[in-house]
């Protein structure tokens, strides 16, 4: 974001672009409340205060009655934003340190993407106001109190209905609080190019995947998955069908287990095996999915065996409390792995704490993927795709259906079942966390969706 900052003050001034961004907010502003009249314009003490004080000219001149707030910072204004108060001073636009009471929309452009500061007792209280939905809420570039590199959030931040992002579209906008925080996403340029360099990416749509008719089941790769201790075999089993319905030719079951009966009568098409008869080298495997303690004694082997291996859940915890665990999947660099973490078995992994995988939740993918030499999937609202030397994703579909146990251990089959066929780990990785995340999206039933509703419906 900084780097597009300097290549835009190369070419245009400071000033042209916050009058640009204040006519693509006031545009805004009408399009998503063409009725509104009296518009809350709360300004701060920055450059996002400027493009407020911009906006309001605007929308003067087309006849709304903006009310601009802004308090107690104007001799301590950046240069630009004190020409654009003055500019809605000449305009004639009212600008006062109390909200009104009543209002038909509300632009939030108190802090843009610079450093999130302590929120004042009277900034506190206007994000309440703004919080309270009198009306609905636009935030200028992204909703204060949020972070725009992390989608790290304060106590206090402003929960928006629409944000509009300008010139470059900020990765806390779609991780982390960032889903909550910002409403309906919508994005301006303001006429400057794209940088060159980008610390994120918004994961795509795979392609659609087409079947040649002169094919058969080995076309499509075997998926083996190993986990299901006592007690906890619905997980395997949910991996299971997950591979099964995303594509794989056959799928194999090594429950940890032994006294479960070997057929599932509702999924005929998953084999039972022992975990001695699978043939790792030729399969992908997914371990770890209801793995429980049991599943600790056979990583070992199944990390030297397997040239492609999801690990999840119990695995990815026995590995982080075992540093012969960890220096054996280090070596693996020459081989596929995909590790499917949710913020506390990151957190396991790294020695740190949930909290601090959230604060950076793109900083933390990466250094796991770095250490590792392998593809990350940190799961959560906004799941990071990350690997060592590849521009990390984060993928824009799911929502809270997917908050039920059982979530995860279809995603860890589904990656299996696009490994199987043939793709690249990272690429499969994202394709199959889009299409997870679409499902919860195309959800129709009123009634909350199952980890098995998910699978069936891959």
């Amino acid at each position: 974001m900084r780097e597009l900052e300097a290549l835009a003050a190369r070419h245009l001034t400071a000033h042209t672009l916050m009058q640009r961004a204040g006519l693509a907010i006031a545009r805004l502003a009408l399009a998503v409340a063409p009725h509104a009249q009296v518009i809350w314009i709360a300004c701060g003490p920055g450059n996002n205060g400027g493009d407020g004080y911009e906006a309001a000219v605007h929308l003067k001149q087309w006849g709304k009655l903006p009310v601009v707030t802004a308090c107690g910072h104007i001799d301590s204004l950046p240069v630009d934003a004190a020409a654009s108060r003055q500019s809605a001073l000449e305009a004639g636009v009212v600008i006062t340190v109390e909200p009104p009471n009543q209002y038909d929309l509300c632009i939030d452009a108190l802090f843009g993407i610079g450093r999130i500061r302590e929120i004042s007792i009277l900034y506190g209280a206007w994000i309440s106001q703004i919080n309270s939905k009198i009306a609905p809420v636009l935030s200028v570039d992204i909703p204060s109190g949020l972070h725009a590199e992390t989608g790290a959030c304060q106590a206090t931040f402003v929960r928006a209905d629409y944000t509009l992002s300008l010139l470059v579209l900020k990765p806390g906008l779609f991780t982390a609080s960032g889903r909550d925080a910002c409403g309906e996403i919508w994005f301006d340029a303001l006429g400057v190019a794209e940088p060159t360099r980008m610390c994120a990416e918004l994961n795509g749509t795979p392609p659609p995947t087409v079947r040649t008719h002169n094919t058969h089941k080995g076309s499509f790769g075997d998926v083996g998955v190993i986990g299901g201790a006592k007690g906890m075999s619905g997980a395997a089993l949910l991996a299971a069908l997950a591979a099964l319905h995303g594509g794989a030719g056959r799928v194999y079951l090594a429950l940890l287990d032994t006294s479960i009966a070997k057929l599932d009568t509702s999924q005929p098409g998953i084999m039972f095996r022992n975990l001695n008869d699978l043939a790792y080298e030729s399969m992908v495997i997914v371990a770890g999915c209801g793995g429980g303690d049991s599943i600790a004694e056979h990583l070992e082997g199944i990390m030297e065996r397997s040239t492609r291996l999801v690990l999840d859940a119990d695995a990815l915890n026995a590995i982080s409390r075992d540093l012969s665990l960890q220096r054996k999947l280090a070596c693996r660099s020459h081989l596929t792995t995909v590790l499917t973490p949710h913020p506390l078995e990151a957190a396991r992994l790294m020695n740190m704490q949930s909290a601090d995988v959230q604060a950076d939740r793109l900083a933390v993918a990466q250094a796991i993927a770095d250490r590792f030499t392998c593809t990350v999937v940190l799961k959560g609202s906004g799941t990071v795709i990350a690997a060592p030397g590849i521009t990390s994703r984060i993928n824009p579909t799911g929502n809270a259906r997917l908050a039920t146990a059982g979530t995860g251990d279809v995603l860890a089959g589904q990656i299996g079942a696009r490994l199987a066929s043939g793709g690249n780990a990272f690429q499969c990785a994202c394709e199959s966390v889009y299409l997870h995340g679409e499902v919860a999206d195309q959800w129709r039933n009123p009634f909350t969706m199952t980890a098995k509703d998910l699978a069936i419906n891959l």
